[in-house]
């Protein structure tokens, strides 16, 4: 017995010694030498304060969650935290999507006719929860969740004026707001990240699309001229990875802070 406890032991000490700490300490002294910046998070600071990552995105937003005009937005964010807010998300310690698929109905809304159920929970060719604005409509409970598959005892969130209240985070309802926050007219396409949130819910960056779309809105806010904005994104812009994948980005928390740096 004790010819075999003692080499166990010592086998547990010497592989926590050298995989538990000193594999650790090797790998955070490399990061350390070799890519200083990247291994502390990649940084972004302004005045000797800490104003957010190259590599994480942030909301910009007010405390009640409303889009700040004056700045540029951020693509949605699935990474939502302990205060349930989707709006703010963003959260670093919840990377995560949303993993809903391009025919779910927590994302897309009702489609009539593919997914839709009447009040009873019964097959239904029509959305009885549809509105003028939003014929998609998937309604909030009272507890403020979306409801995809109604049943005969749920109970709805309802307007002042008897409609029922639609959850903000499916895709119609963000291009809904969207179009509104950016006076986007219905006949142009919006971009699918203005939209949807990324895998990682993080994503620091927007399309060149998405940014040329909200430049009208900012540069009203902050009194400039729409071509002095667009240059600004223009000499932002990051381009495709390995010059063939992706699509040409923006850094949304860098171009918000050269916008800041303008005197007007």
């Amino acid at each position: 017995m004790r010819r075999q406890l003692v080499p166990a032991i010592l086998m547990m000490v010497v592989f926590t010694l050298v995989l538990g700490i000193g594999y650790g300490l090797v790998v955070t002294g490399i990061a350390q030498l070799g890519f200083h910046d990247k291994a502390d998070g990649s940084l972004v600071q302004r005045n000797g304060k800490d104003v957010g990552s190259s590599l994480i995105g942030q909301p910009f937003v007010d405390k009640k969650g409303n889009a700040i005009p004056k700045y540029f937005q951020s693509r949605p964010s699935a990474a939502v935290g302990a205060d349930g807010n989707s709006s703010n998300g963003y959260d670093p310690t919840l990377s995560s999507g949303s993993n809903l698929g391009p025919s779910n109905p927590a994302l897309v809304g009702y489609l009539p006719g593919f997914n839709t159920v009447d009040l009873k929970g019964n097959p239904s060719k029509t959305n009885p929860f549809a509105s003028p604005d939003d014929p998609y409509c998937v309604p909030d409970d009272t507890d403020g969740k979306p409801v995809v598959s109604p049943t005969p005892d749920t109970k709805y969130k309802k307007n002042k004026d008897g409609s029922y209240v639609c959850d903000t985070n499916t895709v119609p309802q963000r291009a809904m707001a969207y179009r509104e926050l950016n006076g986007v007219p219905r006949g142009t396409k919006i971009p699918v990240d203005a939209v949807t949130s990324s895998a990682s819910g993080l994503d620091p960056a927007i399309s060149l699309a998405n940014a040329r779309l909200q430049a009208t809105r900012v540069a009203r806010e902050r009194g400039l001229s729409v071509a002095r904005v667009r240059k600004l994104i223009d000499e932002r812009t990051d381009g495709r990875t390995l010059g063939i994948l992706g699509e040409k980005t923006v850094n949304v928390l860098d171009l918000n802070l050269a916008l800041d740096q303008i005197r007007t």
